[in-house]
């Protein structure tokens, strides 16, 4: 079984799609642009592009070609393999990208993703130029080991990516029975959001019953808005400021750290971690709106509710 390399072919689809998009937009009120960030979404997706060719391509080549040579069994390239291994790669995918954004030496790569205030499909565009060779090498390599092919693991990666990428969009609001099992653009709306209700939900793929599963699933809700970006917005449309802004900032708290428990926790804790407590991290942001809300506004998040939550800061 041949897998074709299906990113290139949905690129074209990807350009109509936007364009099209713009056009409804315009004409329904619906949806936000605006050019400097739509520009800064597409220079972040050409470099996402580019950046494997400076070494990335042939570390990861090499990690999967030593893996599949210690493989525990041969799994055929079938129709039912793909699929189990898309399933397999979609939970992958879910740990992935859920540390990616409790742990803040990954977040660092991550959050280019989500620091665009808008949510259109040219968000979902805005990809890292850091991350994706350790996160490729970490978290694919046991579907390597347990047998499936390097190819179709590659496959079932970049057909999780398509997937995700009409997910990016406020054209669409729910969608029924759908969004019982699938991700879909209200669930991915609520994982984008900056609100206090919204932080730290809805880390899947493909798949939303990760999310059901592991307790991180929170629906949006008809009262509440989601604000787009990070809790700490850039203020600047530099591909370079939005690639790296936080790989300076861990740098330069490394380097005022007084010991390697800070040290350590500067680069490994949650994103906002400080030895003091003196900043705040999303769990800090989602307990202090938790208690303006009453004892229940966590475990009411899934539910419309009432009151004024406290901004991020």
């Amino acid at each position: 079984m041949e897998f074709p390399d299906i990113i290139a072919w949905a690129v074209p689809a990807f350009a109509i799609l936007v364009f099209a998009e713009i056009i409804i937009a315009r004409i329904t009120g619906k949806g936000r642009f605006e050019a400097g960030d739509s520009a800064a979404s597409l220079a972040m997706g050409f470099g996402s592009q580019l950046a494997p060719l400076f070494g990335g391509a042939f570390v990861v080549g090499t990690v999967f070609y030593a893996a599949y040579e210690f493989r525990i069994t041969d799994i055929p390239n079938t129709w039912w393999a793909v699929v189990l291994c898309f399933v397999l790669d979609d939970l992958r995918y879910y740990w992935w990208h859920r540390i990616s954004h409790e742990r803040r030496w990954f977040w660092a790569s991550h959050v280019v993703h989500h620091s665009s205030q808008h949510y259109n499909l040219t968000t979902a565009l805005r990809q890292t130029w850091t991350g994706q060779v350790i996160g490729t090498v970490l978290f694919k390599t046991p579907l390597i080991f347990m047998g499936f092919h390097p190819a179709m693991v590659l496959f079932v990666g970049a057909a999780n990516l398509i997937y995700q990428f009409w997910i990016h969009t406020e054209l669409i609001n729910r969608m029924g029975p759908f969004e019982w099992v699938f991700n879909t653009p209200s669930h991915h709306r609520v994982h984008h959001a900056t609100n206090p209700r919204y932080l730290d939900a809805n880390y899947a793929g493909t798949l939303i019953i990760w999310d059901r599963m592991f307790g991180s699933f929170i629906s949006e809700t008809d009262d509440e808005k989601p604000r787009y970006g990070i809790v700490k917005n850039l203020g600047t449309f530099n591909p370079l400021v939005i690639s790296f802004h936080e790989w300076v900032g861990i740098a330069k708290d490394v380097l005022a750290a007084k010991s390697w428990r800070e040290r350590l926790g500067y680069s490994f804790g949650p994103p906002g971690w400080s030895p003091d407590g003196s900043r705040m991290t999303s769990a800090m942001i989602k307990e202090r709106w938790a208690r303006h809300n009453g004892d229940n506004g966590l475990e009411n998040a899934e539910k419309p509710a009432g009151g004024d939550p406290i901004a991020a800061e």
